[in-house]
């Protein structure tokens, strides 16, 4: 056990904010994987406004749920 309670806080938020992000990669992997078009063509190439805001509202909604999920 590490004696300084501040630094085992950090350590803790450390660990739990890489977790947090290795889900929300996954999540977007899984997302690049099932959907029938290519984000990259649709939001760079075609410009896909409505797109990029799906998809933030859709990262935000999930971040959400995994920093519930992980506060407890």
């Amino acid at each position: 056990m590490i004696a300084n309670p501040l630094l085992h806080q950090l350590l803790v938020a450390a660990v739990f904010s890489l977790l947090g992000l290795a889900i929300l990669g996954l999540v977007w992997l899984l997302l690049v994987k099932i959907l029938p078009f290519s984000l990259r063509k649709e939001m760079e190439d075609d410009q896909n406004v409505a797109l990029g805001i799906v998809l933030g509202a859709l990262i935000l909604g999930i971040s959400l749920i995994i920093a519930a999920a992980i506060h407890g």
